[in-house]
């Protein structure tokens, strides 16, 4: 008898899984650095949703190995990404970018730190991240496949350009196919690669991979769309960042561009194509499934 998929064990048992593996995976703060250290755990250990790990080890687990030595593997690839994701989350506070005191319902590393130390955290975070995916326990050719995809999905055609866009852009007007551009790279790459590094490491052939990368471009813009409504509805406890910010920076989104009723019509739609594009994996991509409805409903 085949035993029903329980979504939220395994999202508290993943959570758990992937906090275990930043601390066996980040420098104690007792090594020298000792401050930069310290300020790399701040930021990468201060909560969050930790998507991105949760869709490595989701997609990881739509291949036939379920060894110890794969989960490893996928340890080290939901480390590596979210190194990524909290160095721009580091960098993207700072005063000469967002300029911003909260972060995840606590003061920002440039509050806590110096602005210097936030920037040196932002550096030396990004670098772990390929250290950690180059001394993964896996074939030389997944482990350049993962350090490949991370490289572009963080670089300036992926999240750092992205994030060039989004600073140009400020008190611009955008049409949509240029919002969406921009959300593309500056969310969506790194959302994307999340579900390519578990496919890799799952070794799915080219026809799986391709419905992969369906799902996670349709989930990459329907988390930034909820982002945007968020930021429009929400209040700062609630966001565990400053609400309202986009509107006070005068930056384009899908609400400002389109208003709230089309973004969260859209945002559903999105939900609904990303869902749609794991029919090919059965019972198998449950977990993509139920993370695409937890993207979509945050702050319901």
């Amino acid at each position: 008898m085949t035993s029903v998929f329980q979504f939220q064990e395994w999202l508290a048992s993943h959570a758990t899984r992937t906090e275990s593996a930043l601390d066996a995976l980040l420098d104690s703060n007792q090594i020298v650095p000792h401050r930069l250290h310290e300020a790399m755990r701040y930021a990468a250990q201060g909560g969050g949703k930790r998507i991105r790990p949760l869709l490595v080890y989701a997609a990881g687990a739509l291949g036939n190995a379920k060894d110890a030595v794969t989960l490893e593997v996928l340890d080290s690839a939901a480390v590596a990404i979210e190194c990524i994701h909290a160095y721009s989350l580091v960098h993207d506070d700072l005063p000469c970018m967002d300029d911003d005191d909260l972060r995840r319902g606590r003061p920002t590393v440039h509050k806590v730190f110096d602005e210097a130390i936030a920037l040196l955290v932002g550096d030396a975070l990004q670098t772990r991240a390929f250290e950690v995916l180059a001394n993964a326990n896996c074939d030389v050719d997944v482990r350049l496949r993962m350090i490949s995809a991370l490289a572009a999905a963080s670089g300036s055609r992926g999240m750092a350009g992205g994030q060039a866009i989004d600073l140009d852009s400020v008190g611009k007007k955008l049409d949509l196919a240029g919002l969406q551009q921009m959300h593309a790279m500056k969310t969506g790459a790194l959302l994307s690669c999340a579900v390519e590094l578990g496919g890799i490491v799952a070794r799915l052939n080219l026809a799986q991979m391709t419905c992969l990368r369906n799902y996670s471009r349709a989930l990459g813009l329907a988390f930034q769309i909820v982002d945007d409504v968020l930021d429009a509805t929400a209040d700062s406890q609630t966001l565990g960042k400053t609400a309202g910010k986009d509107a006070a920076n005068d930056k384009p989104t899908y609400v400002t561009l389109m208003g709230l009723d089309y973004a969260q019509t859209q945002a559903k739609h999105l939900q609904e194509e990303a869902i749609a594009s794991l029919k090919i994996f059965g019972n198998k991509g449950q977990a993509l499934k139920d993370l695409a409805l937890l993207v979509v409903n945050r702050g319901k």
